[in-house]
């Protein structure tokens, strides 16, 4: 195969124009021939000729074209959404499916790599060919190679069931937040907003030619930037309620009612589990991770919820009081269209601190430029727009990553603002992943993106973020650098491709640089006046930022809770009232309020909007908080801008992705195992 256009450039860089939906199907299956026949060249190796070049290292560079061109597809259905690009992800995701899970059950490729795994030679591999032999051999018990042909069989349609059913789940969460506007076309009730929200409101009407300057109207959808704002401040309770129930609402109703597709993913992975002697999933997902059993997870999240409990209810009891001390009415529990809002008003007060006075110190292109310099100060590396590149909007910009010694790591994409066709959240993918230069060959670059649902500009008038969004973006961001810094001579040990909760370190240890005022100088500016943030806001942001840390912590503890005791326990919600089991598992995690909505259950994309994502692993981010609020306490004695420092974070985390075990890296930079201590203190709670 020369060179070719569309899905299958081997360019690191491509015209994304080109990838047009009529392309998929014929694309995908010349891929999926070369990577078969790939395969096939592996089978026919004789066990008396299996070396690790002819078996392991052929695995690894088998199926490449496919996994890039697939990688394409699958990122353009989530920022690029289209009746005739679903159709044609659809119709090749079955054959795609069956060929990645087809690998470790073909009993003809299990033969050939263990001609290799028996020999005196495996046995004397070491470093990064030593892990990447245990790793793969694990992959393939793991994933069922050991099993009888009927069970295999089996297995096989579980995993394309399994990718069908929650790339539905996912459709329908799009679908159900996109099928949602809220028109206001009475000014009074818009009272309490901040004006970034009514802008961004009143530009999303015009941008659907709705209303005029004579008989202005505001629209707000079920997107977070629209969403919050309204929970957050609006006065008018009705306009509160409306916007809540629509968004518990998401996943729930025909025509995209997410019930039984949950149920039916928690029978296949049950199922899945069971054949390849699990006694339920969590603990087949978990066995490779730093936790190793779901019980030891769920462990670690009631443990947390014990030393937060008490926090949370003083919490509570405190916003109760408040409402009814404001209101004059008797002290009661909340409705749930009024926590957030009521908990803003008290924290107003507390700390005499408004979340959108920041606004104007965070435009959206200093906040990059400042957190760039950030990592070019602590990493050795320089960013740059790459000029002539394009991406799949206009909006998206490309970036290229460099060593300090001038040599290209990488190039990324960007792309901030929500679209009706991108999906919601935030996130950081990769495109392709380099290889470090050798004797022979030069450094092969990595590609990356990192996506967000950011406040837009409004007007003439750059984007604003919050502080939240700002910690989002420097979140992906962490996620990028462990991606475009890996130099590992194994692309499928490099980067990201780490234990699912080691993966959220990188991301959000960078978080604590929105914290500090060293680096918040570097690029926190009003937009207008060009001045830092006032010492007297940065106090009362840093004194409000343990604000309601326990009802925060709680929530958290409670999704990882949900998914764990749903992967544990799956029979339980067979059947019967979903919401209703959940909520008994989760009452002690929950804020008791007058009306129970329903569960975010059916919206919740981490657990079931593909066959593994976060099931089993939500835990994953309280537990990598552990971590990287540990890890930060050594910036913190030796400088935020230590570049020793952040050499070594680097040289032990950034650059090793899976080449060795979590642990071993984190002692590798702290010198001992994580302790919990520095994010309770963090938190307020310790």
């Amino acid at each position: 195969m020369g060179n070719e256009k569309g899905l299958l450039n081997a360019a690191k860089l491509i015209d994304w124009d080109e990838l047009t939906p009529d392309r998929i199907e014929s694309e995908i299956e010349s891929a999926l021939e070369l990577a078969k026949a790939e395969v096939e060249a592996i089978c026919l190796v004789e066990s008396d000729e299996a070396t690790f070049e002819n078996t392991f290292m052929a695995l690894e560079n088998a199926g490449q074209m496919l996994s890039r061109a697939w990688g394409r597809v699958d990122h353009m259905t989530s920022v690029k959404d289209s009746k005739e690009l679903r159709e044609a992800y659809n119709k090749m995701l079955p054959s795609v499916t069956e060929f990645n899970s087809g690998i470790p059950l073909n009993p003809r490729l299990w033969n050939a790599i263990k001609g290799f795994l028996e020999k005196p030679e495996a046995k004397e591999l070491a470093g990064i060919q030593k892990r990447f032999f245990d790793e793969t051999t694990a992959d393939f018990v793991q994933a069922g190679s050991d099993l009888d042909k009927a069970s295999k069989g089996r297995l096989e349609e579980i995993n394309k069931e399994l990718a069908q059913k929650t790339q539905k789940f996912s459709e329908n969460v799009l679908d159900a937040t996109n099928a949602f506007e809220l028109l206001v076309e009475d000014e009074a009730r818009l009272a309490g907003l901040p004006e970034s929200a009514r802008q961004a409101a009143s530009q999303s009407a015009q941008s659907k030619k709705l209303g005029s300057e004579e008989k202005p109207v505001w629209r707000f959808t079920l997107h977070a930037p629209s969403l919050l704002p309204i929970l957050k401040f609006a006065d008018d309770e009705s306009l509160r309620k409306e916007i809540q129930e629509a968004s518990s609402q998401i996943g729930l109703k025909e025509p995209h009612d997410n019930t039984d597709l949950i149920r039916d993913i928690l029978k296949l992975r049950a199922e899945k589990a069971s054949l390849i002697g699990k006694d339920n999933f969590a603990d087949s997902t978990l066995q490779r991770r730093m936790a190793k059993t779901g019980s030891r997870a769920l462990q670690f999240v009631e443990d947390l919820h014990k030393k937060a409990k008490a926090a949370f209810d003083q919490e509570i009891d405190e916003l109760e009081s408040f409402v009814a001390q404001k209101t004059g009415e008797p002290k009661d529990r909340l409705e749930p269209w009024n926590t957030t809002y009521w908990a803003e008003k008290l924290r107003q007060q507390k700390y005499d601190f408004d979340e959108e006075s920041l606004r104007p110190y965070f435009p959206i292109d200093k906040v990059l430029s400042g957190m760039f310099e950030i990592a070019e100060r602590l990493f050795a590396v320089k960013i740059r727009d790459h000029k002539g590149a394009n991406g799949w909007h206009k909006e998206v910009k490309v970036y290229d990553l460099r060593d300090d010694s001038g040599e290209l790591l990488g190039y990324f994409y960007a792309d901030w603002h929500p679209r009706e066709e991108k999906r919601g959240g935030a996130w950081m993918n990769f495109l392709d992943t380099g290889l470090p230069s050798n004797g022979e060959k030069s450094r092969e670059p990595h590609v990356g993106l990192i996506c967000g649902n950011m406040t837009a500009p409004i007007g003439d008038r750059p984007a604003l973020l919050t502080h939240d969004e700002v910690e989002t973006v420097f979140h992906e961001f962490g996620h990028l650098l462990h991606h475009l810094l890996g130099n590992i001579e194994i692309k499928s040990l490099s980067g990201v491709n780490v234990a699912w909760d080691f993966v959220e370190l990188p991301s959000q240890i960078m978080e604590n640089w929105c914290w500090n005022r060293e680096s918040l100088d570097l690029f926190a500016r009003h937009h207008e006046t060009g001045l830092a943030i006032p010492d007297e806001l940065f106090d009362k942001m840093v004194a409000a930022r343990n604000f309601n840390s326990g009802i925060m912590t709680m929530r958290q503890l409670s999704l990882g809770k949900m998914d764990l005791e749903m992967h544990l326990h799956p029979e339980n919600y067979y059947e019967g009232d979903l919401d209703g089991k959940i909520r008994q598992e989760i009452d002690s995690y929950s804020i008791p309020l007058k009306t129970q909505p329903p569960t975010l259950v059916r919206r919740f994309s981490h657990l079931f909007s593909s066959p593994v994502g976060y099931a089993a692993g939500y835990y994953s981010y309280k537990w990598a908080e552990v971590l990287d609020a540990d890890a930060f306490t050594r910036f913190e004695k030796e400088g935020v801008f230590n570049r020793e420092t952040g050499g070594s974070f680097r040289e032990n985390i950034l650059s090793k992705g899976n080449s060795r075990d979590p642990m071993e890296l984190f002692k590798g930079f702290m010198g001992r195992e994580p302790e919990p201590e520095a994010l309770l203190k963090r938190c307020g709670l310790a």
